[in-house]
């Protein structure tokens, strides 16, 4: 985020003298926060009113701009996980601000309201919203984000219904699979002959195969939300007048870091940096502010504030994060890469010639397009975004840095718009605790931006099964008597050694 100072005129006022900085902490949920802050603001009449937002929360909470979001945003690498993770962080504050009927950061919009009327300046000092979220994800463990996106999960009913439902959702497509393939998966192929007989058994495999599929999906899934909800009803119920109370706040806070030490660095620690850099900026520059903050943050701002040359540098605290290097999802796509690539070329280099690479790529082919397009469309998608998606993912399937969904996502948005208040109204949604799982999966499904990831998401989740499955699915389904998946091996070791002879030679 860049350096942002707004007033009630055109220009920031002048600083009054030697500069200071007082600093509320508030509770972003609190009615007593909200009247803590205009007496304090009433009383000192500062020069600036220092609050914690960045220009884009300011700019919506004015008003003064669209909700339009840039939906192209949403579909590069992680941030589909980003949004996740910033949808949880809006839906836990707005679930607070129900409980104790006020309106989410009403404490700010206090502040920013007594400033414009007193004639003070105001001065945006957190950092963007969507680094801080990108930062935040980057942090955390694959265990904490499967939490962070269970607890979501966990709001739609009961973990054995969730589970289950989203389980059922996976055994379609592997029915569907199933019975594309042709022959029974799991059921013997001999049970009963003739073709009434054989139309019988597939049925009843392709049923199977559902079951066992759903069930595969479902049972962990509900474990998991069993988990969340298990963990959720331990937290404590705070009184509302205690809310304000730095310690109770700092215990929540503390609860947090268990949680999460990285995320909590990222939403706490480097904001708590990054907000007293900006203070001590206009201190340096003479002014008078007083600084409304969450109460978790005062602590660490008011260190920083008593001992700046501890703050570390600025550029630290800004850009993206790169994460941790080693990544188990970019290490899967290159194995599934360079394993496609080496099938091919081991057997290109025994000698196959004929049509069996074809029938082998055009399976990798239909399993990868059927899978993806089956579960984009089961997403929402439109025809021609599944199609899109389905058509590219033999090709993103082995390449990691690649992905359907990001193809699926870009055409449907010839068809729907997404904005930030889409995140309310899935808010909206959630908070409906009496209405059925179904119910609120359609209602969701008729948010446009809630669609568009799910679109998106479930593309890259089709795309993924069918690569694990290929090779234990498809490749001994195209075996025949004489050419069996022992004769593939065997074809691939002789490709290595006529490798292995033609680099020698060349090396000799």
């Amino acid at each position: 985020m860049t350096e942002h100072a707004a007033s009630a005129g055109d220009d920031p006022p002048a600083p009054s003298g030697d500069g200071s900085v007082t600093v509320v902490g508030t509770a972003h949920v609190s009615e007593h926060s909200v009247e803590e802050v205009q007496s304090t603001i009433a009383e000192r009449r500062p020069d600036m009113v220092a609050v914690e937002l960045d220009e884009g929360r300011y700019q919506q909470m004015k008003g003064e701009t669209p909700d339009d979001l840039d939906a192209s945003d949403l579909l590069r690498g992680n941030t589909v996980f980003q949004f996740l993770a910033y949808w949880m962080l809006s839906y836990v504050q707005t679930r607070l601000g129900e409980r104790f009927d006020i309106e989410p950061g009403a404490d700010m919009k206090a502040a920013i309201d007594t400033a414009e009327e007193l004639g003070l300046g105001v001065a945006l000092v957190d950092r963007d919203i969507q680094t801080t979220v990108q930062r935040f994800w980057a942090r955390l463990t694959l265990r904490e984000k499967l939490t962070l996106v269970g607890s979501l999960m966990a709001e739609l009913g009961p973990p054995l219904t969730v589970g289950f439902t989203v389980g059922s959702v996976f055994g379609l497509l592997g029915a569907v699979l199933a019975t594309t393939l042709g022959g029974p998966l799991l059921l013997p192929a001999g049970v009963l002959s003739g073709t009434i007989g054989g139309t019988v058994v597939g049925i009843l495999d392709a049923v199977l195969v559902g079951v066992v599929v759903t069930t595969l999906v479902g049972v962990p899934i509900a474990a998991l939300l069993t988990r969340v909800r298990a963990g959720g009803e331990d937290v404590e119920e705070f009184d509302l007048e205690e809310l304000t109370d730095t310690d109770v706040v700092g215990a929540m806070m503390e609860e947090f870091r268990r949680f999460s030490p990285g995320g909590a660095e990222a939403l706490i620690d480097e904001r708590d940096a990054y907000i007293a850099h900006r203070l001590v900026g206009l201190r340096e520059a003479g002014y008078d502010v007083v600084a409304v903050v969450g109460a978790g943050h005062r602590e660490g701002i008011e260190h920083y504030l008593a001992h700046p040359e501890e703050l570390p540098p600025i550029d630290s605290l800004t850009g993206r994060e790169t994460g941790s290097r080693f990544s188990l999802y970019k290490v899967v796509g290159y194995l599934i890469t360079l394993g496609f690539l080496a099938f091919f070329v081991l057997l290109a280099m025994a000698g196959v010639r004929d049509t069996f690479l074809l029938q082998v790529f055009a399976a990798w082919f239909f399993m990868n397009g059927i899978a993806a397009a089956g579960l984009a469309r089961l997403a929402g998608a439109h025809w021609s975004s599944s199609l899109v998606g389905g058509g590219i993912a033999w090709m993103t399937s082995v390449n990691p840095l690649l992905a359907p969904g990001w193809f699926a996502g870009y055409v449907e948005l010839r068809y729907i718009s997404v904005n930030v208040g889409d995140i309310g109204k899935l808010n909206e949604i959630l908070a409906d605790e009496e209405a059925p799982i179904l119910d609120l999966v359609k209602r969701l499904r008729a948010v446009p931006l809630f669609r568009l990831i799910l679109i998106v998401a479930m593309t890259n989740v089709g795309s993924m099964l069918a690569s694990f499955a290929f090779p234990v699915v498809v490749l001994p389904y195209l075996a025949t008597q004489d050419r069996d998946v022992a004769w593939v091996v065997s074809k691939m070791i002789e490709g290595a050694q006529n490798s292995a002879d033609l680099v020698w030679g060349l090396v000799a």
